[in-house]
């Protein structure tokens, strides 16, 4: 069994994906962004990206990761 990936070295990697931004986000664009690749690398992930770089880095996170960060915070 392959390990999941962690990472996309660019979010454009991510085709057909609809970034999402938190409500409680300013026009300041200060903040993440999120997105669930359906196809492609991090198919069935959630990919997270910073609302500054758009065509930088994602990082990828299954739904328990996520789940279990969001819970900590």
């Amino acid at each position: 069994m392959s390990a999941l990936p962690r990472n996309v070295p660019a979010s454009t990697d991510l085709h057909d994906v609809r970034w999402l931004r938190s409500s409680h986000s300013t026009g300041a664009n200060n903040c993440v962004e999120t997105a669930r690749p359906r196809s492609g690398p991090g198919a069935g992930l959630l990919a997270v990206r910073d609302s500054k770089n758009p065509a930088g880095p994602a990082l990828l996170f299954s739904a328990a990761s996520w789940t279990g960060f969001l819970t900590t915070l």
